[in-house]
């Protein structure tokens, strides 16, 4: 058998093409004479050229025609069986000739310009995970949120992204990648903007959850699309260039959180009773992001292989066409001839047909079952890595404040009488202490606590507690002239003849007072920059050594790491297990991420993709509560269940199957 599949390149049946319901495609081109308009400008207009689409042939026998002895029964005569078996052979050469289709377009400017503009979306998402670590204090202080409620903002965000995820997945798979990626972005820089403008508690979560639910869909729409069009040689290695932008959104907000959040004279007034504190700001600057990746969509086409596998053929020649001259022209050869002239057409079966039949297919259930696996391992690492996220900076700041805590100054029985305090003092308790006709002007309180002590005469102006608070205490004939000292600082404290001008109202916000601020900003940035070394690793390795050995050992080495924190007694020694932990443990991650692209069907992919990363959020909001209940109380529940989970998920992923040669289905 012999024919030109692509002119003097690749090889097909000739006799199977030449079945007009079992191609998209034409009349042959005249390969003497056809030349294609880049290369021959004066051809009459009725000529065929090489390379030029021919379009849909028309079915010109009626489908109840008798049939003729010889002949290939018609799709209405053949048992459910037969035309599944044929709809499997055409998807598995559909599938062959579009990475035949895809080398021929080659790697080039094209594939770049979609990798920037899926990584700023991606860049979104690693942005939104962590913003929400970042503003959560700052936030619930600024709206004077109670004790009762406080959290409420990260699962609710969460919540979001895990129904974002599986909502936009399986729309992706029903409306194309590029647009539902559109919708979902929009909705997610939207909202994310208006949050950072709302007043009430309430509807900030609502603003959050609604963007967090539009930047579900980035994930599993992103790793579709962009896998769609790359050649089965290129796929592993650039789709782990494109996890690092997840790693770049996680640099770019702790750096703006770094920066902005605790400088609290970024703050200014809208009016009387409106403030836009620095942690707005930050929420505004992470929304930026997702608004870049909204215009360079915008400039974009579709999937080609999502249009292949909804039928529209036209389109996808079109694009595919598209892609091969933009990566021709970059490379100086403009001249080069698109040969592509027809395209695979896979029969189409009623959909609850197929699913019947694949209830009992030995196949299925076998693929259902690595599936599970997959869903488990993502699962795994998804709690134990946003678990250890939010318990290694907590962990270091409770070391940082039992340390603080050890430098406190004891005053005790003291009488000071006539004196004006206008400096800070900071991390004192006063017991039994006597003040008469003192003045504190212009200063502040910082973890200062009096207890059982009294105040007579005196004067407070322009004063500032943060963290500090008076008990069992006696105030006698004060004033208070611009303070923040209310009831709430004031406990089993009598006030008696006491009088309060200008008192300042509402939550006021200290971030410029936490001793553990900055360090705990710092701390997440050099985290999340030790991913940089792991990330380049993996995308150098990937398709060398295979998706498998580097999952399974990422994930094995990650559990080692954790283990050695049993041993972690001071900051330092802590920082440099974080770093460790997160440069071994993004290997995991862009390993399960190729393996869930090349393991669903196109028509599913995003689906199913969306679905993992569903349950990875979820899996999230758990490690969360599991971990940030331990915090503070010990480290050896942690450590121990993190490292063993890790080591036996990693064990469990070497059980998935290898999909470095496959191509998409």
């Amino acid at each position: 058998y012999t024919c030109k599949y692509f002119q003097n390149i690749y090889c097909k049946y000739d006799d199977y093409y030449s079945q007009p319901d079992g191609n998209y495609t034409g009349d042959h081109t005249n390969d003497e004479e056809g030349s294609s308009d880049a290369t021959e400008g004066n051809d009459d207009e009725d000529e065929i050229y090489e390379g030029e689409y021919q379009g849909i042939p028309s079915d010109a026998k009626a489908r109840d025609e008798p049939v003729a002895l010889g002949q290939p029964l018609a799709d209405g005569l053949k048992d459910r069986r037969e035309l599944e078996n044929e709809r499997q052979a055409d998807e598995e050469e559909l599938a062959q000739q579009y990475e035949l289709i895809i080398q021929e377009c080659g790697h080039g400017r094209f594939q770049w310009q979609l990798f920037f503009t899926l990584g700023l979306a991606l860049m979104s998402d690693g942005v939104e995970v962590f913003v929400v670590g970042f503003v959560l204090p700052s936030a619930e202080t600024d709206m004077c949120v109670p004790d009762s409620s406080s959290g409420w903002l990260g699962s609710i965000v969460y919540l979001g992204m895990m129904v974002g995820a599986f909502f936009w997945g399986g729309m992706a798979d029903k409306v194309g990648r590029r647009q539902c990626l559109l919708i979902c972005m929009s909705m997610n820089g939207f909202f994310a903007f208006l949050s950072s403008f709302v007043q009430g508690y309430g509807f900030f979560l609502l603003c959050r959850m609604i963007a967090g639910f539009g930047i579900g869909g980035a994930v599993p729409i992103v790793f579709s699309y962009f896998a769609e069009v790359l050649a089965r040689e290129k796929r592993g290695e650039h789709l782990s260039w494109l996890c690092m932008f997840w790693m770049i959104g996680e640099i770019y907000a702790s750096a703006m959180a770094w920066a902005i959040i605790p400088h609290y004279g970024w703050s200014f007034s809208m009016g009387s009773a409106y403030q836009f504190h620095s942690w707005r700001v930050f929420v505004v600057v992470c929304a930026l992001p997702c608004v870049c990746a909204v215009v360079a969509l915008t400039f974009m086409p579709e999937s080609p292989r999502f249009y292949l596998e909804v039928g529209k053929h036209d389109e996808a020649w079109m694009i595919l066409k598209q892609i091969h001259d933009t990566n021709m022209r970059a490379r100086g050869q403009p001249e080069k001839v698109f040969t592509v002239n027809r395209i695979k057409i896979p029969k189409q079966i009623d959909e609850f047909v197929e699913m019947q039949t694949e209830s009992g297919n030995l196949f299925s259930k076998v693929i259902f079952r690595i599936k599970t696996e997959l869903h488990g391992v993502r699962s795994v690492i998804s709690s134990m890595y946003y678990g250890l996220s939010v318990w290694f900076p907590d962990v270091i700041k409770h070391l940082q404040a039992n340390e603080y805590a050890s430098k406190v100054q004891r005053h005790n029985n003291e009488r000071i009488e006539d004196f004006t305090f206008n400096f800070t003092l900071e991390n004192q308790i006063h017991t039994n202490s006597l003040f008469i006709n003192d003045r504190f002007i212009s200063m502040k309180f910082k973890s200062v606590t009096f207890i059982n002590s009294t105040f007579q005469s005196c004067f407070f102006e322009d004063v500032t507690s943060v963290g500090s608070f008076f008990r069992n205490c006696t105030f006698i004939e004060a004033v208070f002239y611009n303070t923040d000292i209310d009831d709430s600082k004031l406990i089993n404290t009598d006030v008696i003849n006491s009088t309060f001008y200008h008192n300042k109202t509402g939550c006021q916000m200290t971030f410029e007072d936490d001793y553990s601020a900055y360090w705990v900003y710092f701390v997440n940035f050099l985290g999340t920059l030790a991913v940089l070394p792991g990330n380049i690793v993996s995308a150098l390795l990937m398709d060398k050594i295979g998706r498998l050995s580097m999952l399974g050992f990422s994930m094995i080495l990650s559990g080692i790491s954790c283990f050695f924190l049993w041993f972690g007694t001071s900051e330092s020694m802590m920082l440099g297990m974080l770093c460790l932990y997160n440069g071994l443990s993004i290997s995991a991650w862009n390993s399960l991420d190729v393996v869930t692209v090349e393991l669903y069907p196109t028509d599913r992919r995003g689906t199913g993709f969306g679905f993992c990363n569903a349950l990875c959020k979820l899996a999230a909001v758990m490690g969360n509560l599991i971990f940030g209940s331990l915090v503070g109380i010990t480290k050896v529940i942690p450590i121990l269940l993190a490292s063993s989970v890790l080591v036996g998920g990693g064990l469990v992923g070497l059980r998935l199957p290898d999909t470095r040669s496959n191509v998409l289905m």
